[in-house]
């Protein structure tokens, strides 16, 4: 079997955001151990279309075709729902989506915020157009377990699959190199939407009571600056900007004492997962997908959104019970490992798309532009 990994998610906090890339590789090595024939490319290397920042991409579709006919893949799977997909959805090709978030609740967060002209929302409902096409005419969606009410509320006839997206643990590892002052806490997170970042503004009331612990931010966005207003006013409270992917982050996840995620909406977010596998104790808000990964009081605590006073109880309770501490960082630790594999996602990936492949035996034809 032959599968096209298309890579086009942008965000993250690895400075070049090359952190999904850099995972969809991992995703790919362990198929290949399973004896799937692989091949991993940035979709925009091959296809953009309209609306993209690059009107010469707009009309060309010859890469796109150049690498099909040459590579003359079995499934395309991809983790952005635009052009890409579109396309091998033309050229007839089975097509999977790796469907990371609430795209909807995105979008309308978008709108209530940073794309409030005319402009910015026809390009926005023109991406989301072209994204809920893909969805809508896959042959299957993977994504994590609390998106699946919502995905059949709007796509009833798409099958929904089961994914947690991996890594590979020994990639993560204690690593020195970066100083921190302590006890510390750290974030990993970037800002680029509202209405996930703004829950970061309840450490105003933490920070400020917690004066002799050091709070370290790792992220960029667009809403940098807007978080940046209300914490850098506290002593305490640092902002490292971008780091180096992976080595600069495995020399942070070493350092810091707790890893803290206050977030507004999240799936099951990587920098989570990586921070866990460094054993490091883990707090996060009990939205979205966390629940599948951070389980209360065994690999870390849930918070309530704008519970300020419970991060300062659960954080102050981490920072001065070592044991504890270091119990929940080995649980953690434990628990990505084995549910988390990336070998074991790939095997049950496998299963999927092979099932389908049997009860829709294709004709394979050569696909033109």
């Amino acid at each position: 079997m032959k599968v096209l990994i298309a890579s086009g998610a942008g965000g993250g906090t690895a400075k070049g955001r090359i952190g999904k890339y850099f995972h969809l590789k991992e995703f790919s090595k362990s198929l290949e151990k399973i004896g799937v024939d692989c091949k991993l490319v940035h979709e925009f290397d091959y296809i953009t279309g309209f609306p993209s920042k690059s009107p010469k991409g707009w009309f060309s579709k010859k890469k796109f075709y150049d690498l099909i006919n040459e590579y003359d893949p079995d499934v395309v799977f991809v983790d952005w729902q635009s052009h890409f997909g579109l396309e091998t959805i033309k050229a007839g090709i089975p097509l999977f989506v790796l469907l990371r978030g609430n795209l909807w609740m995105e979008v309308e967060s978008a709108k209530k915020t940073i794309y409030k002209d005319l402009k910015t929302r026809t390009v926005l409902n023109l991406r989301l157009k072209n994204a809920e096409r893909v969805l809508g005419n896959c042959q299957g969606i993977f994504t994590a377990d609390f998106l699946h009410d919502t995905i059949k509320e709007r796509f009833p006839n798409v099958n929904c699959h089961h994914f947690l997206e991996g890594l590979d643990a020994s990639r993560w590892y204690p690593a020195s190199g970066m100083k921190l002052q302590h006890p510390c806490v750290g974030l990993l997170v970037d800002s680029n939407m509202w209405h996930k970042s703004k829950e970061m503004l309840v450490l105003d009331e933490v920070i400020r009571a917690m004066p002799t612990t050091h709070f370290y931010w790792v992220g960029d966005g667009q809403y940098k600056d807007k978080i940046l207003s209300v914490l850098e006013k506290h002593s305490n409270f640092y902002y490292l900007g971008s780091l180096e992917y992976p080595d600069k982050v495995r020399e942070y996840l070493t350092e810091i004492d707790v890893y803290a995620l206050p977030t507004g909406m999240d799936t099951l977010p990587l920098s989570c997962k990586e921070a866990m596998v460094m054993q490091n104790p883990v707090i996060a808000t009990n939205v979205g997908g966390i629940p599948e990964m951070v389980y209360d009081n065994k690999t870390g605590f849930l918070i309530n959104e704008g519970d300020h006073d419970k991060w300062i109880e659960k954080l102050s309770l981490l920072i001065n019970d070592k044991e504890l501490s270091q119990k929940i960082g080995n649980e953690a630790q434990r628990f990505v490992i084995e549910k988390f594999n990336w070998d074991v996602v790939a095997k049950r990936f496998v299963n999927v798309v092979e099932s389908y492949l049997r009860e829709n035996p294709t004709e394979k034809v050569e696909k033109n532009s």
